[in-house]
């Protein structure tokens, strides 16, 4: 029988970082928690990260893309008695199109689309930002939030 928790994740790394040595407003450096470190052959990057108030500096996160991946980001929102409320509104610019996000949300964005920056207009309450980056498994190869100018 196999030991599926080799495949648990229940310490995450701290890894992923934007151009700036701190973010306020947020969990900085944001959790992975789904890496080919942390599991090996899982090739997808999973990575996540509270938002708690404005972000500062905002935008944190630049224009930048993923040419080899595909990325899901979710945008989710911590009231139990309206979990569809993100507690916010962001500006997340995808392929030059500006997208107002003000509810829990999962957005698809095909590989080498040019996306962000991602600009807070307003945060309410507390909510998660997660990404997930298919056939990426290191932070190398994710570059999630443009680390490293991807």
């Amino acid at each position: 029988m196999a030991d599926y928790y080799k495949n648990l994740v229940q310490k995450p790394k701290y890894e992923a970082r934007t151009e700036f040595d701190d973010v306020k407003g947020r969990q900085y450096p944001t959790m992975t928690f789904m890496s080919n470190e942390l599991v090996p052959g899982s090739n997808v990057y999973i990575e996540m990260g509270w938002v708690y108030a404005m972000p500062d500096p905002n935008p944190h996160i630049p224009e930048h893309s993923h040419a080899n991946s595909d990325e899901f980001v979710l945008h989710i929102g911590s009231d139990p008695k309206n979990p569809e409320d993100l507690g916010g509104e962001i500006e997340f610019v995808v392929g030059g199109q500006p997208l107002k996000i003000n509810k829990t949300s999962a957005l698809y964005i095909p590989a080498g689309v040019i996306h962000g920056p991602l600009t807070w207009k307003s945060v309410t309450r507390p909510h998660l930002q997660m990404t997930v980056i298919m056939g990426a498994g290191t932070l190398a190869e994710a570059a999630p939030a443009g680390y490293g100018g991807q």
